[in-house]
């Protein structure tokens, strides 16, 4: 009797997670993102162990999900690379006018 790999839909759904959310600032992605790969290592482990014991169908879903997670992870990267050149980029506009930085500052009292 075949069963389910225990982790399989559990790491698709975190592979999912972590692409939707890459454009939350690449923090909130990157959290599902590498759970999904852990999960899915342990569980490709227990899958050569034993091949026989778990279904081939489980198997797709987690490399499915293993793909999703990596897809999220660098998707999730280069979106926290962007909003830090963004930030940095800002921050020296900002701060090599001085004049503009007094009249931001004033206007926010």
């Amino acid at each position: 009797m075949q069963q389910s790999l225990p982790n399989a839909t559990v790491v698709l759904v975190l592979g999912i997670l972590s692409i939707v959310f890459c454009c939350c600032y690449g923090i909130i992605g990157l959290i599902p993102a590498i759970i999904a790969l852990v999960l899915s290592k342990k569980d490709r482990a227990l899958y050569d162990a034993n091949t026989l014991a778990y279904t081939l169908s489980s198997y797709k879903n987690l490399n499915a999900g293993r793909v999703c997670a990596i897809i999220g992870l660098v998707l999730n990267i280069l979106s926290l690379l962007y909003f830090i050149v963004i930030i940095i980029m800002f921050g020296t506009g900002m701060l090599s006018d001085p004049q503009k930085l007094q009249e931001m500052l004033k206007g926010m009292q």
